[in-house]
């Protein structure tokens, strides 16, 4: 996660920041909300699933205990701490100097190039000026006047071209015409342009935490997350569609909503792009497949694997692709679900669906095979 600061505000590198370290703090909860008397002022902090929801300093105690309240209407807290004068249900009072000491690795950095483009237009002078004390020389004698060379005889010319042409008429006869003839581009297999897999589980698990932010009246009921996108449905509960425009632009910005009905909303947003590089897995078919299901076997879990052939258009024609397809349910997020394929190449998740009222992951994972 990256939080940005700004020196007008009185940031400066080096400074830790105070949410993380509230974080570490609580490492033991995946989940909590916290509140903290700061002086003259209360800091919320929310996290949710790991990711940062909130995290605000607030003037006055009813602002800062109404925020609190919105947000503790969100089910599944791991723990929730709050000031013993709020006497909120379940909640556990903190100092806020018994979690923010100042110890935290999480510091401010700089992000300002200035020092580095500089330093690299003095090395760039340095390499032009070093280059031309290596070949003066030659760039004086390529810029050195020629000597004139004598007219061709214009009779001699033509008689030349003549006898090119002929030789070329005559090769054309033999061999057929002449044309420029180029390699064909390569084409690239699926194979060729697949994501780390580890890589591909932390994008969607991000993005499913972005998408599934509360929206007071609206509730949450799935997200599933393709290969361009991740998409979220709300279900209207007492809100209204205007209370879900407001809120949602300042939670999910840069998403693209959809009104189903006037109860649903589809909430989609676009993935980032990952690194990708080529993996194919030397193994048969038969042999991935088989080493699927003893993992699964392993770890008490029910899988579907299935062995197709996907068609792809080569320069030599039609090309088919082995592929072995895994669909699973489970309770492990996308992360830990995609160590079960660690010592296989090739794979890829093309699915990971989270289902709210059964709090399941649904994933269709496919590996290309030699």
């Amino acid at each position: 996660m990256v939080g940005l600061g700004a020196r007008r505000f009185g940031h400066r590198s080096g400074m830790p920041s105070a949410a993380a370290e509230v974080m570490e703090s609580f490492a033991e909860f995946s989940s909590f909300l916290a509140a903290f008397k700061v002086e003259n002022n209360f800091w919320i902090v929310a996290v949710r699933n790991g990711i940062i929801l909130q995290d605000a300093l607030f003037e006055t105690e009813s602002a800062a205990r109404n925020e609190y309240l919105r947000l503790s209407g969100m089910p599944d807290w791991g723990s929730v701490f709050a000031p013993g004068s709020w006497s909120m249900p379940r909640a556990v009072e903190k100092r806020v100097e018994d979690v923010v000491t100042g110890n935290v690795k999480a510091t401010l950095h700089t992000i300002s190039r200035f020092k580095a483009n500089f330093l690299a237009l003095l090395l760039l002078g340095a390499l032009v000026l070093g280059l031309g004390y290596l070949f003066h020389e030659p760039i004086v004698k390529v810029f050195a006047p020629k000597p004139q060379v004598s007219e061709i005889d214009p009779v001699l010319a033509e008689k030349y071209k003549r006898q090119i042409e002929e030789k070329n008429k005559e090769l054309d006869q033999k061999y057929g015409p002449r044309g420029d003839v180029s390699a064909p581009e390569p084409v690239l297999m699926p194979y060729d342009l697949l994501p780390d897999p580890q890589a591909r589980a932390r994008i969607c698990y991000a993005a499913t935490g972005f998408l599934m932010q509360p929206i007071p009246g609206w509730v949450q009921t799935s997200i599933e997350c393709n290969e361009t996108h991740a998409i979220a449905v709300f279900q209207r509960g007492f809100g209204n569609l205007a209370d879900f425009y407001e809120v949602a632009s300042g939670l999910m910005p840069g998403v693209f909503v959809e009104e189903k009905s006037e109860s649903e909303i589809r909430v989609t947003a676009k993935l980032p792009g990952l690194v990708t590089y080529s993996s194919l897995e030397e193994k048969d078919p038969d042999t991935i497949a088989r080493e699927v299901n003893t993992a699964f076997q392993r770890l008490d879990m029910t899988v579907d694997t299935n062995i197709a052939v996907d068609p792809v258009n080569d320069v030599n024609g039609v090309r088919n692709l082995n592929v072995v397809e895994v669909g699973a349910k489970s309770k492990l997020i996308p992360m830990e679900f995609m160590k079960i394929f660690g010592d296989l190449y090739g794979v890829y998740m093309t699915l990971a669906a989270w289902d709210v009222k059964s709090r399941t992951w649904n994933y269709e994972v496919i590996i290309y095979a030699k």
